[in-house]
This record gives structure tokens, C-alpha cells and sequence, in this order.
């Protein structure tokens, strides 16, 4: 397929998306075929019922070899929409340079991964962690690149925060509805052929999402988090 190896940023960034050379088409979202009005109008409420059906969060210890490290989905609502924060990463880090993600980072020693998801949004953006709700958390992923172990926070905010992202790991803060990701036509898939980022042959083919928004092109294990999170809240129990 022809596809561009970046992706788009505001006032022509781009960021490295290391595409393979023989990356083709995948599946539609799972929510592509809900009526419009399923996709509209996603708000708090429906957050939390969708989180509430996920259970407890279950503490998840990172394989061997994995670098343990915990992400926070922050979400506020306005006009009846819930919106999520994304970070661009600031091209003084590095590793991961320009690409979208959730404010997080690594575990520090002894740490529990909800304590370091809070810390790293307080450190990243200035969040406080006494205004933000934990309403469950998703299920955890591994990174191919950086050989991390992901375990994703889902938080609530009161309202629209304001934000202090901090220039040494954030270039830009924004925010956009998840009616916004569940549009047509923003979400797609790819499936790319990398053996020589795998542990194994049967690791070697992988699904790589992609969300472009006007800020930015969302893919990667952040992608992945909105893409399983998406799925979650449109599609369980409706």
C-alpha cells in the first residue's frame, strides 16, 4: 500500500513512523458500523458504565524482561462530550520524539503503576492527583520498541484543567472528543511484516493503528490504548 512513513503535526511537524516498505490495509474499526448517533454524545456517564462492566483494577506484574510502566487516560467532559488529553513529546527526550501520547512513564522502584500514572500527569502537565477520578483501569500491553509492560489508568476530571506541560518532556498538550476518534474515516489499521523488532516468528506480523487528527497522527501503543478503549465504550453493552 502507499503510505507516508510520518505523520502530520501542527505547523508541518512530523514525526518518524517507521512504516515497512510491504505495510498493507487491515480491518475497519469494530465501531465503523454503529449509527452515527452511537458515536455522538459520548460522555462521562457512558465512560463510567462502560469502565464499571470492566470490574476492578487487578494488579499486573510486568513479564521478565519488560520495563513496567503505567500511562494516565485523562478525560474531562464539555457540551456533553467526554474529551481525552494527548501529549506531543518534546524533541528534548530520547526516545519516542514528537509522537502523540498519554502523560506516563516508567515505574520508579516499589512504586504501584496507578501511584506513577498520577505522578507522571502532575510532572507532564501539572494535573493534580486529588482532582482526578480513577475509573478503572484497560488492560495492559507490551511495547515492541522500548520493551515496556503498558498498564493504562482511565482518570475523570471535574472540568476542562488548566495545563502546565512541562517544555522538558511535553512540546504541546491538547485535547479531543471521543466522538472526534469515532468519526469516520479517522481511525485505520495496518498491518506491517517486522521480524527484526520481534521475539519470534509468530510476533513478527502486527497491527498498527492509526488515528489522524488535525493536531497530530495518533498510532503506536497510545493508538492502540484509544483503539481498545473506543471498542470498550461503544461496543460493550450496547
Amino acid at each position: 500500500m502507499a503510505a507516508p512513513s510520518s505523520g502530520r503535526g501542527a505547523g508541518g511537524r512530523r514525526q518518524r513512523i517507521p512504516r515497512p516498505p510491504d505495510a498493507r490495509a487491515g480491518e475497519a474499526a469494530p465501531w465503523d458500523g454503529l449509527a452515527p448517533d452511537r458515536r455522538r454524545g459520548i460522555g462521562l456517564d457512558r465512560v463510567r458504565a462502560a469502565m464499571a462492566r470492566m470490574g476492578p483494577s487487578q494488579p499486573w506484574p510486568a513479564p521478565y524482561g519488560r520495563v513496567p510502566a503505567a500511562v494516565l487516560v485523562p478525560l474531562f467532559e464539555e457540551d456533553g462530550e467526554a474529551r481525552v488529553i494527548l501529549t506531543r513529546r518534546s524533541d528534548q527526550l530520547r526516545t519516542h520524539t514528537g509522537e502523540v501520547s498519554f502523560p506516563g512513564g516508567r515505574l520508579d522502584p516499589g512504586e504501584a503503576p496507578m501511584a506513577a500514572a498520577l505522578r507522571e500527569a502532575a510532572e507532564e502537565l501539572g494535573l493534580v492527583p486529588d482532582t482526578v477520578e480513577i475509573l478503572g483501569q484497560l488492560p495492559p500491553l507490551a511495547t515492541v520498541s522500548s520493551r515496556s509492560s503498558i498498564t493504562p489508568f482511565v482518570g475523570a476530571l471535574p472540568g476542562r484543567p488548566v495545563l502546565h506541560p512541562n517544555p522538558a518532556e511535553v512540546e504541546l498538550a491538547f485535547d479531543v472528543s471521543l466522538a472526534r476518534l469515532a468519526a469516520e474515516g479517522v481511525h485505520r489499521e495496518e498491518r506491517w511484516h517486522r521480524p527484526e523488532l520481534s521475539e519470534g516468528p509468530e510476533l513478527a506480523h502486527r497491527t498498527v493503528h492509526f488515528f489522524e487528527l488535525d493536531e497530530d497522527t495518533v498510532w503506536g501503543a497510545t493508538a492502540r490504548i484509544l483503539h481498545q478503549f473506543l471498542e470498550l465504550v461503544l461496543l460493550d453493552g450496547s
